[in-house]
Protein backbone atom coordinates (compact mmCIF):
# COMPACT_ATOMS: atom_id res chain seq x y z
CA UNK A 1 0.00 0.00 0.00
CA UNK A 2 2.92 2.39 0.42
CA UNK A 3 3.54 5.31 2.73
CA UNK A 4 0.37 7.19 1.79
CA UNK A 5 -1.75 4.44 3.38
CA UNK A 6 -0.14 4.82 6.80
CA UNK A 7 -2.08 8.03 7.49
CA UNK A 8 -5.11 8.07 9.83
CA UNK A 9 -4.71 4.45 11.01
CA UNK A 10 -4.58 3.06 7.47
CA UNK A 11 -7.25 5.19 5.77
CA UNK A 12 -4.78 6.75 3.33
CA UNK A 13 -5.85 10.31 4.07
CA UNK A 14 -5.87 12.53 7.13
CA UNK A 15 -9.36 12.38 8.66
CA UNK A 16 -9.09 14.17 12.02
CA UNK A 17 -12.56 13.10 13.24
CA UNK A 18 -11.83 9.43 12.46
CA UNK A 19 -8.51 9.73 14.29
CA UNK A 20 -10.30 11.29 17.29
CA UNK A 21 -12.80 8.42 17.41
CA UNK A 22 -10.01 5.85 17.12
CA UNK A 23 -11.32 3.85 14.16
CA UNK A 24 -8.96 1.16 12.89
CA UNK A 25 -9.23 0.01 9.27
CA UNK A 26 -8.59 -3.75 9.07
CA UNK A 27 -9.93 -4.49 5.57
CA UNK A 28 -9.78 -2.31 2.45
CA UNK A 29 -10.06 -4.52 -0.61
CA UNK A 30 -12.30 -5.49 -3.51
CA UNK A 31 -15.30 -3.35 -2.60
CA UNK A 32 -15.23 -4.35 1.06
CA UNK A 33 -14.07 -2.69 4.24
CA UNK A 34 -13.89 -3.57 7.90
CA UNK A 35 -13.33 -1.08 10.69
CA UNK A 36 -12.87 -1.73 14.40
CA UNK A 37 -14.11 0.78 16.98
CA UNK A 38 -13.63 0.46 20.74
CA UNK A 39 -15.99 3.10 22.19
CA UNK A 40 -14.64 5.08 25.14
CA UNK A 41 -16.81 6.66 27.88
CA UNK A 42 -16.94 9.93 25.92
CA UNK A 43 -18.54 8.07 22.97
CA UNK A 44 -21.55 6.97 25.03
CA UNK A 45 -25.00 8.50 25.41
CA UNK A 46 -27.04 9.02 28.60
CA UNK A 47 -28.06 5.33 28.54
CA UNK A 48 -24.37 4.30 28.73
CA UNK A 49 -24.39 2.75 25.24
CA UNK A 50 -22.55 3.91 22.13
CA UNK A 51 -24.02 7.19 20.88
CA UNK A 52 -26.00 6.96 17.64
CA UNK A 53 -23.87 9.72 16.11
CA UNK A 54 -20.72 7.67 16.65
CA UNK A 55 -22.43 4.64 15.08
CA UNK A 56 -23.61 6.70 12.11
CA UNK A 57 -20.08 7.99 11.60
CA UNK A 58 -18.77 4.42 11.76
CA UNK A 59 -21.32 3.34 9.12
CA UNK A 60 -20.55 6.37 6.93
CA UNK A 61 -16.80 5.80 7.04
CA UNK A 62 -17.08 2.05 6.44
CA UNK A 63 -19.32 2.60 3.40
CA UNK A 64 -17.04 5.34 2.03
CA UNK A 65 -14.00 3.13 2.55
CA UNK A 66 -15.68 0.20 0.77
CA UNK A 67 -16.44 2.53 -2.16
CA UNK A 68 -12.85 3.81 -2.29
CA UNK A 69 -11.30 0.34 -2.03
CA UNK A 70 -11.54 -0.17 -5.79
CA UNK A 71 -10.20 3.30 -6.66
CA UNK A 72 -8.14 4.44 -3.65
CA UNK A 73 -6.76 7.49 -5.46
CA UNK A 74 -10.27 8.99 -5.57
CA UNK A 75 -12.13 10.60 -2.75
CA UNK A 76 -15.82 10.18 -2.00
CA UNK A 77 -18.42 12.46 -0.47
CA UNK A 78 -21.67 11.32 1.07
CA UNK A 79 -24.74 12.18 -1.00
CA UNK A 80 -27.29 10.42 1.19
CA UNK A 81 -27.39 7.91 4.00
CA UNK A 82 -30.08 5.93 5.81
CA UNK A 83 -29.49 4.31 9.19
CA UNK A 84 -31.48 1.74 11.13
CA UNK A 85 -30.64 1.04 14.79
CA UNK A 86 -31.47 -2.53 15.82
CA UNK A 87 -30.02 -2.94 19.32
CA UNK A 88 -27.80 -0.99 21.69
CA UNK A 89 -24.09 -1.15 20.92
CA UNK A 90 -22.76 -1.79 24.42
CA UNK A 91 -19.19 -0.70 25.08
CA UNK A 92 -16.83 -3.01 26.91
CA UNK A 93 -17.93 -6.27 25.23
CA UNK A 94 -15.13 -6.09 22.68
CA UNK A 95 -14.66 -3.72 19.76
CA UNK A 96 -17.54 -2.92 17.47
CA UNK A 97 -16.94 -4.14 13.93
CA UNK A 98 -18.33 -2.32 10.90
CA UNK A 99 -18.41 -4.20 7.62
CA UNK A 100 -18.95 -2.12 4.49
CA UNK A 101 -19.79 -3.38 1.00
CA UNK A 102 -19.81 -1.63 -2.35
CA UNK A 103 -23.01 -2.93 -3.95
CA UNK A 104 -22.82 -1.07 -7.28
CA UNK A 105 -20.82 1.72 -8.84
CA UNK A 106 -20.95 3.92 -11.88
CA UNK A 107 -18.26 6.28 -13.16
CA UNK A 108 -19.30 8.93 -10.64
CA UNK A 109 -21.43 7.24 -7.95
CA UNK A 110 -21.14 4.40 -5.44
CA UNK A 111 -24.04 2.57 -3.80
CA UNK A 112 -23.09 0.91 -0.52
CA UNK A 113 -24.26 -0.75 2.67
CA UNK A 114 -22.68 -1.44 6.04
CA UNK A 115 -23.55 -3.16 9.30
CA UNK A 116 -22.11 -2.60 12.78
CA UNK A 117 -21.74 -5.71 14.93
CA UNK A 118 -21.17 -5.80 18.70
CA UNK A 119 -18.56 -7.91 20.49
CA UNK A 120 -20.89 -10.92 20.41
CA UNK A 121 -21.37 -10.64 16.64
CA UNK A 122 -24.93 -9.28 16.83
CA UNK A 123 -26.02 -6.60 14.36
CA UNK A 124 -26.55 -3.26 16.14
CA UNK A 125 -26.98 -0.83 13.25
CA UNK A 126 -27.26 -1.00 9.48
CA UNK A 127 -26.94 1.70 6.87
CA UNK A 128 -27.15 2.28 3.17
CA UNK A 129 -25.46 5.15 1.43
CA UNK A 130 -24.81 6.84 -1.87
CA UNK A 131 -21.44 8.47 -2.47
CA UNK A 132 -20.05 10.66 -5.25
CA UNK A 133 -16.50 10.03 -6.45
CA UNK A 134 -14.38 13.19 -6.45
CA UNK A 135 -10.80 13.88 -7.46
CA UNK A 136 -8.51 14.66 -4.58
CA UNK A 137 -7.13 18.16 -4.90
CA UNK A 138 -4.12 19.62 -3.11
CA UNK A 139 -5.08 21.37 0.10
CA UNK A 140 -3.32 23.76 2.39
CA UNK A 141 -3.13 27.44 3.13
CA UNK A 142 -2.17 28.36 -0.44
CA UNK A 143 -4.99 26.42 -2.09
CA UNK A 144 -7.84 26.45 0.42
CA UNK A 145 -10.82 28.75 0.05
CA UNK A 146 -12.41 30.08 3.22
CA UNK A 147 -15.81 28.66 4.15
CA UNK A 148 -17.09 32.08 5.22
CA UNK A 149 -15.39 34.63 2.96
CA UNK A 150 -15.62 38.32 3.72
CA UNK A 151 -17.99 40.25 1.45
CA UNK A 152 -16.28 41.32 -1.77
CA UNK A 153 -13.36 38.87 -1.49
CA UNK A 154 -14.56 36.32 -4.06
CA UNK A 155 -14.13 36.84 -7.76
CA UNK A 156 -17.34 36.79 -9.80
CA UNK A 157 -15.80 36.28 -13.26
Amino acid sequence: MGDVWSKAVGFGVDIPFVTLLGFELTKFDGGQSEILFAPKPEHLNSFAVTHGGALMTLLDVSMATAARSLVPEMGVVTVEMKTSFMRPAIAGTGPLVAKGVLMHRTATMAFTQATVFDGAGRACAHGTGTFKFVKRLPTGASTANPLNPSPGTLSTD
